[in-house]
């Protein structure tokens, strides 16, 4: 008998064993993530499903900044105390909070990332969180450059923002804490710029460019009935190096009011109104059907009606001039500074246009037919974000070993296959080559823009290595002086090129080969040539 029970009472303390290291495990866990699950109890205090998500994906948000950020603030665990009134108002959050991937999304994801990790600069276009997304647009936040490799902390105080509205949509007014440079990417748009007794409103189109200053109060609208708006951001954040905060005015399911965080009194004085008509008017607060009534997110629809109205006063963009110092300026207004038959590339730096020069950047847009070569080359300063607006491309771009001995002198070669919405930074002074594989458009912003020149290492002009002279050529190379010199001239191309000549030229002289073989082997041949 007692041998019978020694196994059945070794299972019982196994368990019992087991769900010590368990219960053990948990309140660990909860001590570890204090600050976490108070944020998310919190959010029971909401009144929607929405916003219940809206808030547990903030407090991760907040939770991912403190792992991952040094010197960053952890969520407050209390407040101060408040009088009865205020305490009825729910407090505003900051926008931007991002949706909770699906699991189906996170799981793509990781994958993708443990495919691409032996390239730092490679920013697939999943690498884009959503902040914000409902049937009427979404707006997405790249991850941070300086979180995926050490080689980009200097890109630490800038982000990527990508947004999309749908036909005969607009972003609600606000002002984010963070200066912006926008690109509209394909589409059209009428944007906004609000300041104290001011209001200018633009017309912009496809390759159109404008700086919004931190704390400028904006609002963008898509006025087309069929096309798509969307536009690239480069944000550089004032308050906190890399982490965004938005502002808006109005009260959604998404999103509360920052008029909301002010107190009952303040409100009061401030509108001369009671709190009660304030309330409901500015916050729909006051009753459960105008809860109802609020729209679903920050980007809502428009009747057409309301896109003729606003569309009165909207300026165009300049087009005869790129030296504005606040309209906005089209990309390809000038002639590009490098063309051929194979390609366009526009830029626009602080030399030529003032708006630049605050956040020292240029900004380039790059057109490639399918088979064409950008020739190698570096910048000699500026840090290239390149955003892929069309098209694929393969990019091998030149440098270090992330974790290379500063004795060795080893060079790695960084290959990235773009498509479109991918991301890659080249950094300043590394070479890069990109090869359309189809016909390929992109955008670019280059950080620490002033005094930098680009250094073509193939070509006829800019070629850095032609200007060499022979003497140095000799000493420099395995091949005499001669063949070094003869080599690096032979390119008569500049900046385009065809990226597989050789193989081109095999492939013709195979079919004239063909040709001439048919002509002596077919005696019809000549006859029929009369007749062309």
């Amino acid at each position: 008998m007692m041998r019978s029970r020694f196994p059945l009472l070794l299972l019982l303390g196994v368990v019992f064993l087991a769900s010590v290291s368990v219960s053990f495990g948990i309140a660990y866990w909860e001590k570890e993530n204090l600050s976490h699950n108070k944020c998310l109890r919190s959010c029971s205090s909401e009144k929607s499903t929405y916003r219940i998500q809206a808030c547990h994906a903030r407090c991760n948000l907040l939770k991912e900044d403190k792992e991952h950020q040094e010197g960053e603030h952890s969520l407050p665990t209390h407040h101060e105390e408040e009088d009865e009134d205020e305490s009825r108002q729910p407090r505003p959050f900051p926008f931007p909070f991002p949706i909770p991937l699906r699991p189906r999304e996170r799981q793509s994801e990781g994958s993708e990332s443990s495919r691409k990790q032996n390239n730092p600069f490679h920013f697939s276009s999943n690498r884009f969180h959503s902040l914000f997304k409902n049937p009427n647009g979404h707006i997405r936040l790249l991850q941070r450059f300086d979180q995926q490799s050490k080689q980009l902390q200097n890109l630490q105080d800038y982000r990527l923002l990508e947004v999309q509205l749908r036909p005969r949509t607009l972003l609600l007014p606000h002002h984010v804490d963070a200066d912006y440079i926008i690109i509209i990417l394909s589409g059209r748009a009428i944007l906004t710029l609000q300041n104290p007794d001011d209001r200018d409103s633009y017309n912009l189109q496809n390759g159109d460019v404008q700086n919004i200053p931190a704390g400028t109060t904006l609002y963008l609208i898509n006025p087309d009935n069929e096309e798509t708006l969307k536009v690239m951001v480069l944000a550089r954040p004032i308050n906190n190096p890399g982490r965004l905060e938005s502002f808006f005015l109005s009260s959604t399911e998404a999103q509360q009011s920052y008029l909301q965080g002010f107190s009952k009194k303040t409100l009061e004085a401030s509108f001369d109104t009671q709190f009660k008509e304030i309330n409901r008017v500015l916050f729909g607060e006051e009753g459960q059907q105008q809860d109802e009534e609020k729209q679903e997110g920050v980007i809502v629809k428009l009747s057409k009606e309301q896109i003729r109205e606003l569309s009165k006063h909207a300026k165009s963009s300049s087009k005869k001039t790129i030296s504005s110092k606040d309209k906005p300026f089209n990309l390809r207004s000038s002639s590009p500074v490098y063309s051929n038959t194979l390609g366009k590339f526009y830029e626009i730096t602080p030399e030529k246009n003032p708006q630049l020069r605050d956040m020292d950047v240029f900004v380039s847009f790059v057109n490639m037919k399918e088979g064409a070569l950008l020739l190698p080359h570096y910048n000699s300063k500026s840090i290239v974000i390149l955003v892929v607006n069309k098209g694929e491309a393969n990019a091998e771009l030149v440098g270090e070993r992330e974790q290379q001995q500063e004795e060795s002198g080893e060079v790695q070669r960084y290959r990235a296959e773009l498509s479109e919405e991918d991301v890659l930074v080249i950094p300043a002074t590394y070479p890069v080559a990109i090869n359309a594989t189809s016909n390929l458009n992109f955008f670019a912003f280059g950080i620490n823009a002033e005094n930098n020149q680009r250094n073509f290492l193939a070509g006829e002009k800019d070629n850095v290595m032609s200007d060499i002279p022979r003497p140095v050529l000799e000493v420099a190379f395995p091949g005499s002086g001669e063949e070094t010199e003869k080599l690096i001239k032979k390119q008569t191309e500049s900046y385009f090129v065809d990226a597989q000549p050789q193989q081109k030229q095999s492939q013709e002289k195979e079919k004239e080969e063909k040709e001439e073989g048919s002509k002596g082997r077919n005696p019809l041949y000549s006859i029929l040539n009369a007749f062309y």
